[in-house]
């Protein structure tokens, strides 16, 4: 596969160095891989045993747009160039954009620091562009000036602000939306550091929605110090009641976005069906966004959302928009957008306390607490279940349509993928009458014991189909990377399989109207008891860890 898939638990650093290394990282306490592309450490391969051959033409649309814009796009020439060596360091060379999205054509504020002299900055549109992982789109005509800008500020509830002038404007015209990484490059040579942006679609109707978990991606930025897991001491106790998007990313400025992103974005572009992009904070900035798609893709870690995202999110779905969750933990944290420095928006609110002095629907504890309590089962099917986890996915019900071509039959297993964090279906409140498991595994949690981690699916009265997969390694899978976990060829084929049978499933239509959920939860005799779960009971105050 053309993609670099470094998979660390949370606030692992990104290593650097070779590319095909696995080093431990005593610190976290787990494996982490760093890993170079197919074509860089081997050569181009051919997709493991069970994974579709990419599609050479797309489904026609509807929304009055060439539909196989995609497969175009990812014909034209590809560099395996944006790959960077040697990372910076946080106030070395590292920078954000004033705009967590733009349409194509706006111009994206650039904000640097530099102690290395000079840079430069490339701009890379992820896709598939035939394994090589990324095309350039843009580069500076010149190096921009490198300055030392101010140190940042914090606040006595510990938001981490900078107030940097603007050190580039980028202009995005003839820019096709999508997926970016910024290199930034010193002129003369030594590290470098990556500033994700989105260049979103005008339009989403009759499209598959790629969303960029950008606000679970800033809880865990702990770029100058602080996020909202961690001070300085690194004590949870010391942590950020706020965090800002007017700072750069910490480790190599898009951890996450390599994590749990470019793996999903690649595959989907390989199959080139008609893709629209948004982030989640586009979600709850932008009334309607959603409106006419057709399916919504939350890619791998999608953990804090807010109210206006969610009530989005399950509107369109009511509508017919068929909802994929390819991770676990998925609308764990209830968080707010308030204003920021540098416009509405830019500061996210996340207490995770009743400490919150905005005390209703919006307080920012756990989405099953009170006050305002809304399960995230009621949207994913799921409850969060626990971490760290580890075992095989195990396949319940073979006859379920995404697993078709994948030679599955019930009691197949696939090791090692179900780990890190998964969830579990429950026959409470809130869970979807309809609920259908489809893959039911015994998981160890090493605080827990045993457990079940499950993948489900069910259907709306819209039509609308909602699968979620409850496992973290699901999108590693996808990105084809086995080193440092438990598995194997079989797993990756399975999950690459069910992946483009769900895009091409999504993009159709309301899968529920072809496919509707057969309810199986009763037939598994599944315990109505939460306690054993991280995050404790539904309704009440849960008692939260510093791993939550």
């Amino acid at each position: 596969m053309g993609s670099v898939v470094g998979w660390a638990r949370r606030g692992a650093a990104l290593l650097t160095g070779s590319q095909c290394a696995v080093r431990q990282v005593a610190a976290a306490a787990v494996v982490v891989a760093t890993l170079a592309t197919a074509t860089a450490c081997s050569g181009e391969s051919p997709p493991p045993p069970g994974s579709s051959a990419p599609a050479t033409t797309s489904l026609a649309s509807a929304a009055g747009h060439d539909s196989s814009w995609v497969a175009t796009e990812n014909a034209r020439a590809g560099t395996s160039d944006w790959q960077l060596g040697q990372v910076a360091g946080d106030t070395e060379l590292a920078g954000y954009c004033g705009q967590v999205s733009v349409l194509p054509g706006e111009d994206a504020s650039l904000f640097v620091t530099s102690t290395v002299g000079d840079f430069t900055v490339t701009a890379y549109r992820m896709g598939w562009y035939g394994g090589k992982g990324a095309r350039e789109v843009w580069r500076t005509p010149k190096p921009v000036r490198g300055v030392a800008q101010a140190p940042a500020s914090v606040a006595a509830d510990g938001t981490v602000t900078t107030s940097w002038n603007v050190s580039a404007t980028l202009p995005t015209t003839g820019w096709p939306e999508g997926s970016y990484l910024l290199a930034l490059r010193g002129v003369n040579g030594g590290p470098g550091r990556y500033v994700p942006l989105v260049v979103r679609s005008r339009s989403v109707k009759d499209r598959l929605v790629l969303n960029s978990a950008v606000l679970t991606y800033q809880a865990y930025n702990a770029w100058g110090g602080h996020s909202l897991y961690k001070g300085p001491d690194g004590g949870f106790g010391s942590r950020s009641r706020r965090v800002s998007f007017d700072r750069p990313y910490d480790r190599n400025g898009a951890m996450e976005v390599f994590k749990f992103e470019i793996p999903v974005v690649q595959r989907a572009e390989r199959l080139g069906v008609d893709l629209a992009y948004v982030t989640g904070w586009d979600v709850d900035q932008r009334a309607g966004l959603l409106d006419g798609a057709r399916g919504l893709v939350t890619m791998g870690h999608d953990e804090y959302w807010t109210v206006p995202e969610r009530d989005a999110v399950e509107r369109a779905r009511d509508q017919g928009m068929n909802v994929a969750f390819l991770g676990a933990n998925v609308a764990y944290w209830r968080v707010r957008l308030e204003q920021g420095r540098t416009g509405q928006g830019r500061t996210m609110v996340g207490y995770k306390s009743l400490d919150d002095p905005v005390k209703g629907a919006t307080t920012t504890v756990l989405w099953r607490s009170d006050p305002g309590s809304r399960p995230e089962n009621s949207l994913t099917g799921m409850l969060y279940e626990c971490y760290p986890a580890r075992g095989a996915m195990v396949v319940h019900d073979s006859a379920f349509f995404l697993f078709a071509g994948t030679g599955a039959s019930a009691g197949t297993s696939y090791p090692g993928l179900v780990g890190t964090e998964v969830d579990r279906a429950y026959p409470i409140a809130g869970t979807p009458k309809n609920l259908q498991v489809v893959a039911h595994s015994p998981v160890t949690c090493s605080d827990r014991g045993g457990t079940v981690s499950d993948v489900t699916y069910y259907t709306t009265d819209s039509g609308a189909g909602v699968f979620a997969v409850g496992t973290m390694m699901w999108v590693t899978a996808v990105g084809g990377r086995t080193a440092g976990t438990d598995m194997d060829g079989s797993s990756v084929g399975f999950a690459m399989t069910v992946t483009d049978n769900l895009f091409r499933a999504m993009v159709a239509g309301p899968m529920g109207k072809s496919h509707p959920a057969r309810a199986n939860l009763e037939a598994l005799h599944a315990s109505s008891s939460t306690e054993r779960g991280t995050g404790g009971p539904v309704g009440g105050q849960a008692t939260i860890k510093d791993t939550d």
